[in-house]
């Protein structure tokens, strides 16, 4: 037999690696029993891809299988924590992720879903430490850490620290107009209201000319029914911004709850001149003509709004409303009907 050339041994060689990339399975392992399949040993990512598809229970019972087969295998903790966080079971997600990150004080996305479990289960103090710890390590890379952070310290009702972590969040100083302006915001958010209007103040203290600071504080009196207030603050707003469309938007709603319809119209074609995207204008703007008595025009103003977002049930009853008045039955009933039906649906999403 001849032997062959290196040159061409190489190239063989070569070639059958190309081969086994293409054809990666041999004839006999293509031949494996299902019985031989069923056998392999579970992996982490087969219990991964379980989660994803949310099949929670099925990827909890994959991970006791590998238990019982290694008691002691490597980030097996880690594994059953981060699926029972992802099943919504955070208090065993807790148990399993402390003990992950007792066996490896190095592991951040333990320390950090730990934090975060805690926090969903409401035990707001306990989660601080680790959500803490976690933005020692990550000081910009995880947006969400620092925000559930911050309303961690806020339903502790330590609100210094709050501003100082969205402040990092947002990246700006601690003690800046913008860092209490951010943390008044989420106050007023959560129903924190006067805790919200001392720092909404303390912005505007630092900074007079501060963008949305007056708007914040408009909303916040604008909400305690306060509406004089609201107004002035409104007012101020569009003075430092006249350019913008929510300032005009919410001063027309202060206007139109003290019955001033005319002024209400005039600045939600304003709003709407800048900004035709938001239905929250042309939804006000249909009450205020109605208001007025002139319905035809409400009518346009809600089907406009309709047209952008056809399943607020808002738009629907007023235009049910209007039809209405004009005797049109049938309009009236099937958009009335169509609001209750969508209201429904809406009261029932958890």
């Amino acid at each position: 037999m001849v032997p062959l050339r290196p040159r061409i041994r190489v190239r063989i060689a070569a070639l059958a690696f190309a081969l086994a990339q293409v054809f990666p399975f041999s004839i006999s392992s293509r031949a494996q029993s299902a019985e031989d399949l069923a056998e392999a040993p579970i992996s982490y990512e087969q219990v991964r891809r379980l989660t994803e598809e949310g099949k929670f229970d099925e990827a909890l019972s994959a991970l006791n299988e590998i238990s019982k087969a290694n008691p002691k295998a490597r980030n097996l903790s880690h594994e059953f924590g981060a699926t029972y966080y992802r099943k919504g079971d955070y208090s065993n997600a807790v148990v399993a992720l402390r003990r992950a990150i007792a066996e490896n004080p190095d592991d951040l996305e333990a320390t950090q879903l730990a934090g975060l479990s805690l926090y969903l289960a409401n035990k707001f103090a306990e989660a601080i430490p680790y959500l803490v710890k976690v933005q020692s390590w990550y000081p910009s890379a995880n947006v969400d850490a620092a925000y559930i952070l911050g309303m961690a310290y806020i339903q502790t009702k330590d609100y210094a620290s709050a501003r100082t972590a969205f402040a990092r969040m947002f990246q700006v100083p601690f003690d800046s107009a913008a860092a209490y302006l951010f943390t008044a915001r989420l106050l007023l958010r959560f129903d924190f209201a006067p805790v919200a209007e001392e720092y909404g103040k303390k912005a505007v203290e630092l900074d007079p000319k501060l963008p949305l600071a007056h708007q914040l504080l408009g909303e916040l009196y604008l909400y305690q029914s306060n509406v004089s207030e609201a107004i002035k603050q409104f007012q101020s707003e569009l003075e430092i911004n006249p350019g913008n469309p929510a300032a005009y938007y919410k001063l027309a709603d202060a206007y139109s709850r003290v019955q001033k319809f005319d002024e209400a119209e005039r600045l939600l074609q304003r709003s709407i001149w800048l900004d035709s995207t938001s239905t929250g204008p042309y939804i006000l703007l249909g009450k205020v003509l109605e208001k007025k008595g002139e319905i035809e025009l409400a009518v346009r103003a809600l089907q406009r709004a309709l047209a952008m977002d056809p399943n607020n049930s808002i738009p629907h009853h007023l235009l049910g409303q209007a039809y209405r008045e004009l005797g049109r039955v049938e309009d009236a009933e099937r958009e009335l009907k169509l609001a209750e039906s969508l209201q429904s649906r809406q009261n029932e999403k958890p």
